[in-house]
């Protein structure tokens, strides 16, 4: 359990960095509001323009009487905005990380340099860097779509679908939200997503701790924006854990000040342990 409190202590950790250089939180909040005003354009068009495309896709109900017609048809357009907004809600992290990939990833490289130890660097040219966040992205999109039928189905069961399906489907989006954003530290050291994912499911706990308190806060887009930075120093905190770099620091700093080590950096943490196959 204690990997929880150390998941949510890397999300205030990484706040806490970029209010203390406001230089990156000013420039981490650019991709946020770009894709927000993107998404809050296409939101209005859709709201406008809902009853007109419902009535597009059902000719067929043209001649029905009323209430019938108006009844199917206004099922339908609540349906379709629903989706719409379940779509935004699970792609807007990872639109706004592709926006802001060049943003985000000299972030995360002042992290780690703040951090002390290497600053690992893909060595690959933008577009390429690119299409990878992309590619993985559509990749995390797949599953989480997936899962989200999956607990939608399971919602309809008496009590279950009530309680304990909503916990179920937060702590699958706290875990692949915590995956988008460990990308851009991840992707930078060259591990691929299969990689992350099984690294990820090796510490669970610590996952869930960084990313369900983060879902829960970017249910509200104003939020998400603001949140967005510090996420992302946060979340490369917690990749050095990851990976092991944080307790290589840590025992660095410890030799080289004779066992004292007043500069160790606060993201303490072990390597990864044995990992399951399931999520």
């Amino acid at each position: 359990m204690r990997d929880l409190g150390v998941g949510f202590g890397y999300l205030v950790k990484g706040q806490r960095w970029v209010g203390a250089h406001g230089r990156w939180l000013g420039f981490g909040l650019l991709p946020g509001l770009v894709t927000l005003v993107l998404y809050a354009a296409a939101l209005v068009g859709l709201f406008y323009g809902a009853d007109d495309l419902t009535a597009w896709a059902t000719p067929f109900a043209d001649d029905w009487s009323s209430p019938w017609q108006g009844l199917f048809r206004g099922f339908l357009t609540v349906l379709l905005v629903a989706l719409v907004m379940f779509l935004a809600v699970i792609t807007f992290t990872a639109v706004t990380l592709l926006v802001g990939q060049p943003f985000y990833e000299s972030l995360s490289e002042a992290v780690d340099r703040s951090e002390g130890g290497d600053v690992p660097e893909s060595g690959l040219p933008l577009w390429r860097e690119l299409w990878i966040s992309a590619r993985d992205s559509l990749r995390v999109l797949g599953r989480v779509v997936l899962y989200g039928v999956l607990l939608f189905a399971l919602g309809f069961i008496p009590v279950v679908g009530q309680t304990a399906v909503p916990v179920l489907g937060f702590c699958v989006s706290g875990f692949f939200l915590a995956e988008e954003l460990t990308a851009v530290a991840m992707q930078r050291r060259g591990i691929e997503l299969r990689e992350r994912l099984t690294m990820l499911r090796g510490r669970r706990l610590l996952t869930l701790g960084f990313g369900v308190p983060l879902t829960l806060a970017f249910l509200v887009p104003f939020v998400a924006v603001f949140l967005m930075p510090g996420a992302v120093a946060g979340a490369t905190l917690m990749a050095r854990d990851l990976t092991g770099e944080a307790a290589g620091a840590g025992a660095g700093a410890a030799a080289g000040s004779g066992g004292a080590d007043p500069g160790t950096p606060l993201t303490g943490g072990t390597a990864p342990a044995g990992v399951p196959r399931d999520w």
